[in-house]
C-alpha cells in the first residue's frame, strides 16, 4: 500500500504544477475577478471535463482502497499530464506572468493542499491519500477561486498601500495636468496620439500599453512619474459599472476625454445604460472648469451629454459646433483632411494612417492639444508624425503580401470600418478573423452583421474558431458571398497558411482582425 501511494504522489507532483499552471493562467487572463472566472468556467468546463473525473474517481479511491482503483488512478493522472502539457503549449498568446500577486496565490493553495493531505494522512491513515491526491490536483480548476478568497485582505492592504503611494507621487508633482481618457474603443489610439502631440511642447507621461486598469494606473506612476512631468495621459478602462470612478478617485482628473460608447464588454456591464454612467464617471468627476472633450459623432455620447454642463468641446467628422473634420481624402497612402477649429481657424493635416475611421481620433488628440495651448499650424509635423498603434490597422509588408493587422481587439463598429478600409485597396483582399466576443446576448447578432459587412468588402473570409465564428459565415452567405471563398480553421497558423498560398493576379492584403486571448 506505501509503494503504491509512493507511485500516486510521483505522478501527481507534475499533475498537480500542470493543473495548476494552466487554471491560474486562465485566472489572470479573467483579470483575478472570482465572478468572472465563474463565469468563464461555466463556459469552458468541458474543457476540463477531465479533472470533474479525476474528482469522482478520487472520492471513490477514497471510499474502497485496493488495488484496481488504484491502477485507475494511475491512468488517470497520466492522461492529466499528457492533456495538460498539451494544453501548456497551445496557450502562447500571452503567457502565464508570475506577479507578485500569483506567487502568493500559488503559495496559498500549497498551504491548503499540504493541510489537507497532512490531515487525512494523519486521521484517515496513508491508504487514503491516493484517492486524496487525484482530487487535489482534480480541484485545481476552483481552488485558485479559494486561494483568491482567503488572500483578499492581503490584497487590499497591499493595494491600499500601492494607491496611496501613488497619491502622494501625484501631490508632490507640481503643476501636473492630468487629462483622463475612456471609451468603449479608441480610447488607447487616442492616448498615444496625444502623446505625439503634445510631447513638443509638454513633458508628457502615458500609461503604456494597455494599463488602464487601477493597479496598472498605480504602477505606471509609481515607476514612471517624474517631478519634471507636466502632463499624465491617463487612460481608463472599464468592465463594471464604477471602475472609471474607482480610477478617478486616485488620480482626480482636471480634463476628459470621451472617445466612443458603444457595446463592448457586454457580458459584465448587462446593458447600454450602464456602459454610458460608466464613461460618463469621467465627467462627473472632473472638477470645475475642467475640459470635456467628447466625440461628437457618437449617438451614445450625444445623449448622454445634454445633462451636462462641463466645459464641452465635441470633436466631429460632420459640421457643426466644436472641432470639425472635412475634406477627407483617403489613399493607400494615407489620409488628408482640414480641422475646422471652433473660432472658425482652418488648418489642412496629412497623417500616415490608413482609414477615415482614424480621422476621428486624431481629430480628438488635435482639439486636446490645441486647447492645451498648442497652434493648429504648429501641430501639423507632428500630426504627420502619428505612427499606428501596435495592432490597430498597423501594416506591415511582406514581399507581395500586405498584412494589415487589426488584432489587438474588436468591436462592431470597428470591425465594420476596418472592412471597410480592406475594400480601398486594389488586389486580392482577405479577412482573418475569430470574429467579436464579450457582447454578451447580442454577440451573435453582432458577428452576423459583421459577415454582411465583410461580403462586400472581401475577396476570401476565413475564419478562425468554426463554432464561434458561424454566425459570420450566416452573415457573408445571406449576401451571396461564395461558400468557397469562406472557410473555417481551428488554428489561426491554418488560416494564415491558407491565406498565403491563395493564387491569383495581383498584390494580396490580409485584414487580421481580432485575436482572442487563450481564455476563449
Amino acid at each position: 500500500m506505501f509503494i503504491r501511494t509512493l507511485i500516486t504522489a510521483a505522478l501527481s507532483v507534475p499533475a498537480f504544477y500542470l493543473t495548476m499552471r494552466y487554471n491560474m493562467h486562465m485566472f489572470q487572463l479573467n483579470g483575478y475577478k472570482n465572478r468572472e472566472h465563474i463565469n468563464w468556467l461555466k463556459k469552458n468546463i468541458r474543457q476540463q471535463w477531465l479533472l470533474i473525473a479525476g474528482i469522482v474517481i478520487g472520492l471513490v479511491r477514497c471510499a474502497a482502497p485496493c488495488l484496481a482503483l488504484d491502477i485507475i488512478c494511475y491512468l488517470t493522472l497520466a492522461l492529466i499530464i499528457l492533456v495538460y502539457r498539451a494544453m501548456k503549449r497551445l496557450n502562447t498568446k500571452k503567457k502565464l506572468v508570475y506577479t507578485a500577486r500569483v506567487k502568493r496565490m500559488i503559495a496559498a493553495i500549497l498551504i491548503v493542499t499540504a493541510v489537507i493531505a497532512a490531515a487525512v494522512g494523519v486521521f484517515a491513515g496513508v491508504r487514503r491519500l491516493s484517492g486524496v491526491f487525484l482530487i487535489l490536483v482534480s480541484a485545481q480548476f476552483f481552488m485558485n477561486l479559494i486561494s483568491n478568497t482567503i488572500n483578499r485582505p492581503v490584497e487590499s492592504g497591499i493595494n491600499r498601500h500601492y494607491v496611496n503611494d501613488a497619491k502622494r507621487r501625484l501631490k508632490e508633482t507640481p503643476g501636473l495636468k492630468i487629462i483622463g481618457i475612456t471609451g468603449s474603443y479608441g480610447k488607447t489610439s487616442v492616448k498615444f496620439y496625444l502623446q505625439t502631440l503634445l510631447q513638443g511642447k509638454y513633458h508628457v507621461l502615458v500609461t503604456p500599453e494597455s494599463y488602464n486598469t487601477p493597479m496598472g494606473v498605480v504602477r505606471t506612476i509609481r515607476e514612471s512619474l517624474k517631478p519634471t512631468h507636466e502632463i499624465f495621459v491617463c487612460e481608463m478602462g472599464a468592465r463594471h459599472v464604477g471602475d472609471i470612478k474607482e480610477i478617478c478617485d486616485i488620480v482626480h482628473p482636471d480634463h476628459g476625454v470621451i472617445t466612443s460608447i458603444g457595446p463592448q464588454h457586454l457580458e459584465t456591464f448587462f446593458n447600454m445604460d450602464n456602459i454610458k454612467n460608466t464613461k460618463f464617471e469621467l465627467a462627473d468627476a472632473l472638477p470645475e472648469g475642467g475640459m470635456l472633450f467628447l466625440n461628437g459623432d457618437n449617438e451614445f455620447i450625444q445623449e448622454k451629454a445634454i445633462s451636462y454642463e462641463n466645459k464641452i468641446f465635441y470633436y466631429s467628422e460632420k459640421e457643426g459646433e466644436g472641432y470639425c473634420a472635412g475634406d477627407i481624402s483617403v489613399s493607400q497612402l494615407g489620409t488628408e483632411f482640414t480641422v475646422t477649429a471652433p473660432g472658425g481657424e482652418k488648418q489642412r493635416f496629412q497623417m500616415k494612417l490608413i482609414g477615415a475611421h482614424n480621422v476621428i481620433n486624431v481629430v480628438g488628440a488635435i482639439a486636446v492639444a490645441h486647447k492645451m495651448g498648442i497652434a493648429l499650424k504648429d501641430l501639423k509635423i507632428p500630426v504627420r508624425r502619428i505612427q499606428p498603434v501596435a495592432h490597430r490597422m498597423q501594416m506591415r509588408e511582406h514581399g507581395l503580401v500586405t498584412v494589415i493587422d487589426d488584432a489587438y481587439n474588436s468591436n462592431p463598429v470597428g470591425s465594420k470600418a476596418a472592412v471597410e478600409t480592406l475594400a480601398m485597396f486594389d488586389g486580392i483582399r482577405i479577412l482573418v478573423t475569430p470574429g467579436m466576443v464579450e457582447l454578451g446576448e447580442k454577440e451573435a447578432e453582432y458577428n452576423y452583421k459583421f459577415g454582411t459587412y465583410a461580403a462586400d468588402c472581401c475577396d476570401y473570409i476565413l475564419l478562425v474558431g468554426r463554432k464561434h465564428t458561424e454566425p459570420i459565415r450566416e452573415g457573408a452567405l445571406s449576401r451571396g458571398f461564395p461558400k468557397e471563398r469562406c472557410l473555417a480553421y481551428d488554428k489561426l497558423e491554418e488560416a494564415m497558411s491558407y491565406a498565403y498560398a491563395i493564387k491569383g493576379p495581383g498584390h494580396k492584403y490580409i485584414l487580421l482582425e481580432n485575436d482572442l486571448p487563450d481564455n476563449y
